[in-house]
C-alpha cells in the first residue's frame, strides 16, 4: 500500500513545488514521473547538460573525436540499437509507456548523437533507419501518457530521419501515426488529410501489410471525423490489401503488427465509432483471438465494446467492459485510455 499525504497537504506541496519553496523528494518524484510520464529532467526543470568537458583547441579536438567515434558505428552496432528498440517495444506492449520514459529518452539521445556525428551516407542511413523506429515508438508512448507536444516532436524527428535514410515506408508510417495527435486534439478532418498524405508519401514502395495498416488507420480517423461512407470504403481497401495468414509482423517494418485478427478488432473499433450495429460481432470475434500480451490494445478493445453496446442501448454490458478497460488502463498507466474510459463513463 502506497502512503501519501492528505489531499489538503498535497495541494500545499504542489504549490510549494511549483514555486520552488520545497524540493521534490525521491518518493514523490517516483510517483509523479509514473503519473505524468516524464523524465527526471522534465520534472525538476533541468536543462540537459551539454558541457560535460571543457572545450579544447577551440572545440576541434572534441568534434573530431566524436566524428571518429561515429565512424566506428558498424552494422553490428546498428543492429544492437534496433534490438534495444525492440526490447522497449515489447516492454511497452506488456507494461505500458509510463515506466519507460527515461530509458527511451536516453536511447533516442544515443541514436541522435550517432547520426549527428556520422559523416558518410553508408554510416548515416542505417543509423537514421534505426532512429526512425525508436522515434516513432517514443512518440506513441508520449501520446499514450498524455505528453502530446513531446509526441509531435518525436514524430517530426522520425520523419526527418526517414528522409535521411531514404525510406518512404518509414516516412509514411511516422506521418500516419502523427495524424493521431491531431485526431486526439479534436482536429479529425485535418488528421484525415495527413493520413492520406502519408499514403501518397509511401507510394509504390510500401509493403502490402503497411498499405493495409494505412487504410485501417484511415478508416478509424474517418470514423472519428464522422465520415461513415469513407470509413467503410477504407476498411474494404484494408481487407483487400492485407496478406493472408496468421503472421502479423511486417518483415520490412517491425513496428507494424497486422493480421486478420488485428484488422477485425480495428474494423469493430471504426464501426463502433460510427454507430454501426455490425461492430459488436466484429469486436467479440477480435476478443476471442486477441493476443494477451497486447495489454494496452486490450484496454482499447474493451472501450470499443463498451461504445458498441452503448450504441445499442445495452448499458449493463457497456458498464462491464468499461470496468475491465479501466483496470487494464491502470495497469499500463495509459493516460490516453483512461481519458477514453472516463469519457465513455460520463455517457452511461
Amino acid at each position: 500500500m502506497l502512503t501519501v499525504a492528505s489531499a489538503a497537504s498535497l495541494r500545499v506541496y504542489v504549490s510549494e513545488w511549483e514555486n520552488g519553496r520545497r524540493p521534490i523528494s525521491a518518493r514523490y518524484a517516483k510517483i509523479l514521473r509514473a503519473l505524468l510520464g516524464i523524465t527526471d529532467d522534465e520534472l525538476m526543470g533541468r536543462a540537459a547538460d551539454t558541457l560535460d568537458a571543457p572545450p579544447t583547441a577551440d572545440g576541434y579536438d572534441e568534434l573530431m573525436g566524436r566524428i571518429d567515434a561515429a565512424r566506428t558505428v558498424s552494422l553490428t552496432m546498428v543492429k544492437t540499437f534496433m534490438d534495444q528498440t525492440e526490447l522497449f517495444r515489447t516492454m511497452d506492449r506488456q507494461m505500458g509507456a509510463a515506466s519507460l520514459v527515461d530509458q527511451m529518452s536516453a536511447h533516442l539521445t544515443t541514436l541522435e548523437d550517432a547520426l549527428t556525428f556520422a559523416v558518410l551516407p553508408e554510416t548515416r542511413r542505417p543509423v537514421a533507419r534505426a532512429l526512425v523506429g525508436a522515434a516513432t515508438l517514443a512518440a506513441w508512448q508520449a501520446l499514450d501518457v498524455g505528453a502530446v507536444e513531446r509526441a509531435w516532436r518525436h514524430y517530426e524527428l522520425g520523419k526527418r530521419a526517414a528522409q535521411e535514410a531514404d525510406e518512404p515506408m518509414y516516412l509514411a508510417h511516422a506521418t500516419a501515426e502523427q495524424a493521431y495527435v491531431l485526431c486526439d486534439a479534436g482536429r479529425a478532418p485535418m488528421a484525415v488529410e495527413l493520413i492520406r498524405d502519408a499514403q501518397r508519401l509511401g507510394g509504390k514502395a510500401m509493403s502490402p501489410r503497411l498499405t493495409a495498416w494505412l487504410y485501417a488507420a484511415e478508416a478509424e480517423i474517418c470514423a472519428r471525423a464522422g465520415m461513415a461512407d469513407e470509413c467503410r470504403r477504407a476498411l474494404e481497401n484494408a481487407a483487400r490489401c492485407l496478406p493472408s495468414g496468421e503472421e502479423a509482423r511486417d518483415p520490412d517494418m517491425l513496428s507494424i503488427f497486422l493480421n486478420e485478427g488485428h484488422l477485425t478488432r480495428w474494423r469493430g473499433n471504426a464501426l463502433a465509432l460510427i454507430g454501426d450495429d455490425e461492430a459488436v460481432s466484429s469486436l467479440y470475434a477480435a476478443l476471442d483471438t486477441a493476443d494477451p500480451t497486447f495489454i494496452r490494445a486490450s484496454a482499447g478493445l474493451r472501450c470499443d465494446l463498451a461504445q458498441a453496446h452503448m450504441a445499442r442501448g445495452e448499458y449493463d454490458q457497456a458498464h462491464d467492459h468499461l470496468r475491465q478497460a479501466r483496470l487494464l488502463a491502470s495497469r499500463t498507466g495509459s493516460v490516453r485510455q483512461r481519458r477514453r474510459v472516463e469519457q465513455l463513463t460520463q455517457r452511461l
